[in-house]
């Protein structure tokens, strides 16, 4: 039995519960809490970080789980924790307000509230004693709480102020006049193309990939922008620089070499050391990028990442009614990395001093010099128990490393694969990192959009498979009573709870465009169109172009904030006007596509100046300048076509296929359908004579007057 237990005990994320059991009288987000604060005029601690989140752990372990600091949290403040996964809404708020104040963030993140819930002061981790240039944890609590009981007036001007500013930056955003008699493909020009792809080669790294210096994250929509630009003006420095991008990822230690998977970020430049979390979104986002980067290279190392990284999320992030997971935890038996990392000789005595070879080297030594795993570790954190451990990476790729040692490239390839097997049953027997086994309806519709990405590139049919499985298990599991479209934010053990938010409803749309895209089924169409609709009557701003970031009806919040960046996930807002502007063209909705345009007209200013903070705007940017294809397949047998043309990287298409009449459609309106498929390729609706022949299309596809 535990010594303590606080209201953390009846929640269902994972990360509540880790904090069920502390000497802290922890409340989750809710009345019960919010009202004890007004009733006591206390201030409101509140805590937030997430399950994979180290540093959310050490502080836990130093702080929270220490009796005299939880006593002096408990007789000064009501103290609440949130997961930001659950609550990304109040998350960004009071972000926002952490951020205004000190210049930084990150989590965990603590913040000071007043007892209606304005944020007066806050900060990210804080250590038991002084250090790092910051006060303790226990220095902090004592002078906010002086702070509020003897300046009070000031402590609330500085909330309220504080409270407005956060207001202001909500609903920031410019809207430039738009004029619905300008065609969008003609408001966007070749020099804003040009000058963000300029602007992105400017923090390129071209000896490790990425960009910016550390901590580096993936940034895949800066990626998908370079592929794209990539594509259509065949500037080779722009594959270079993303395919080298992915080409060290996949290399790093950011990438599980073993079991497949990424990390969220790495901490340094060269991608060696990560901070172990495994998050479902990020894994999404690669293999849709990698499967794009497939499309375009060939490149056989990309498609043997995509099947490990599903095989990952299939064997360790995956429900068996056919929803995913959210993330695995960063540690294990209270270390960092300790699941991932490896000692010289831990690996010699799994593989034996020699697995077979004839010379004195053996298969042992050489899975150890592919691997960089060396005898005083390649990585050091700092604590005995890591001393001396290995971050399995590769630094020279596998037909330079074949070619060096004088060794048949397929050979070594089915060797190595022996060895990372008998690897991998030997980090089965490890004790493993927690799962996050909350399910979030964005980042599985996330996932949905990564299969079909995956299905396309790969001609794989069991991800097309899992796609489909999968929006089932999110139609059947998040949908709100009484109202066939709107739906809950996460679900755990039979419960769906919190209202969707913006980024939900966009990922889910771009999900259904997407399976429309590989089945053929346009019922996914008609979901677009009705999620779409809810969207416009519960999240549309009267003001501007851009969406709210939750709906109408959500009460419990300070402000309505509207986010636009591109960070770790696309912003719901950019992911909507391309939805929006798919869905007027395949729908025939002037109003959506006028919408899309304003919604990306106005932001282009910032854009072109910070394309790494916009990345998946500036896609939506250079598709609609280069111009929409719109390619419809008709006539009996049509998938075989459909396929081989998913096969190849046409990212400015709109596609649907019939095998029947289908007037209701204007793409495949007045279509004849014979007994054998015929392509169309059409630019607003006016099409060209029909062919059978998908290179001859590809050839005119590729040849872009725009960029010629």
């Amino acid at each position: 039995m535990s010594k303590f237990t606080n209201k953390l005990i009846n929640e269902s994320s994972p990360y509540l519960l880790q904090h069920a059991h502390n000497p802290v009288n922890w409340y989750a987000w809710g009345e019960e809490a919010l009202q004890k604060a007004k009733e006591e005029d206390k201030p409101i601690l509140v805590s937030i970080g997430y399950s994979a989140c180290h540093w959310c752990h050490v502080m836990e372990h130093e702080s929270f789980e220490e009796e005299e600091t939880a006593k002096l949290m408990n007789d000064n403040f009501i103290n609440i924790k949130i997961d930001r996964e659950e609550r990304p809404d109040l998350d960004n708020i009071y972000m926002d307000a952490v951020q205004a104040i000190s210049g930084s963030g990150g989590w965990p993140l603590n913040i000071f509230l007043t007892p209606d819930k304005k944020p007066f002061y806050g900060g990210t981790y804080f250590p038991p004693q002084r250090a790092y240039n910051r006060a303790s944890w226990k220095e902090v609590l004592q002078n906010i709480s002086k702070l509020f009981k003897e300046k009070r007036t000031e402590v609330e001007a500085q909330a309220e102020e504080l409270t407005q500013h956060i207001g202001r930056s909500a609903t920031s955003v410019s809207t430039k006049n738009f004029s619905s008699n300008i065609s969008a493909e003609e408001i966007f020009t070749r020099q804003q193309v040009d000058g963000i792809f300029e602007n992105i080669i400017k923090q390129a790294d071209k000896k490790w990939g990425g960009f910016g210096k550390a901590p580096k994250f993936p940034q895949t929509f800066t990626i998908n922008y370079l592929l794209r630009y990539y594509h259509y003006t065949k500037n080779e420095d722009a594959l270079h620089q993303a395919c080298l991008s992915l080409d060290k990822m996949i290399q790093g230690g950011i990438y599980d070499q073993i079991g497949g998977g990424f990390a969220r970020y790495s901490t340094d430049a060269e991608w060696l050391a990560p901070h172990f979390e495994k998050m479902l979104y990020d894994n999404a986002l690669l293999i849709g990028t990698l499967s794009e980067a497939y499309q375009i290279t060939k490149n056989i190392s990309y498609k043997k990442t995509i099947e490990q990284t599903i095989d990952f999320i299939e064997r360790e992030l995956s429900n068996k009614n056919g929803g995913f997971y959210s993330a695995l935890d960063a540690d294990s038996e209270g270390v960092e990395g300790k699941f991932y990392v490896w000692s010289y000789d831990e690996i010699n005595e799994i593989l034996g001093a020699d697995t077979g070879r004839d010379d004195t080297a053996g298969w042992s030594q050489l899975f150890c010099e592919y691997y960089d795993i060396i005898p005083n570790g390649n990585w050091f954190e700092g604590t005995a128990t890591q001393e001396h451990k290995n971050i399995l990476r590769v630094l020279t790729p596998l037909p330079d490393f074949a070619k060096q040692k004088n060794l048949d490239v397929l050979n070594l390839q089915q060797q190595l694969k022996c060895c990372e097997e008998k690897v991998l049953q030997a980090r089965n027997k490890r004790i493993r990192p927690q799962t996050d086994d909350k399910i979030l309806l964005g980042w599985n519709a996330m996932m949905i959009t990564a299969l079909c990405k995956a299905a396309s590139a790969l001609g794989i049919s069991r991800y097309k498979e899992m796609a489909v499985n999968n929006f089932y298990f999110l139609f059947s599991h998040f949908k709100v009573k009484d109202n066939q479209f709107e739906f809950y934010h996460t679900y755990k053990e039979g419960i769906a709870k919190y209202p969707a938010f913006l980024d939900d409803y966009a990922y889910l749309i771009e999900a259904c465009i997407c399976l429309q895209e590989i089945t053929s089924n346009n019922k996914y169409l008609q979901y677009a169109r009705s999620i779409t609709e809810f969207v416009f009557e519960n999240f549309a701003s009267a003001e501007e172009n851009i969406f709210y970031y939750t709906g109408k009806k959500q009460s419990d919040i300070i402000v309505r904030k509207k986010e636009i960046y591109d960070g770790a996930v696309p912003s719901g807002n950019s992911v909507m006007a391309g939805n929006l502007f798919y869905l007027s063209i395949i729908l025939n909705n002037a109003e959506w596509k006028e919408k899309a345009a304003g919604m990306l007209n106005s932001l282009s200013e910032l854009i072109i100046k910070y394309p790494t903070s916009f990345g998946n705007w500036a896609c939506l940017l250079i598709n609609i300048f280069a111009g929409i294809i719109e390619i419809a397949v008709c006539g009996k047998g049509f998938e075989n076509k459909r396929d081989e043309l998913l096969n190849y990287f046409i990212p400015n298409k709109i596609l649907q296929c019939t095998d029947s009449s289908q007037d209701e459609y204007p793409l495949l309106a007045q279509k004849s359908i014979s007994t054998k498929p015929f392509i169309y390729i059409c630019r607003n609706y006016t099409c060209q004579l029909p062919i059978d022949n998908i290179p001859s299309i590809i050839n005119q596809i590729v040849n872009n007057p725009k960029f010629t």
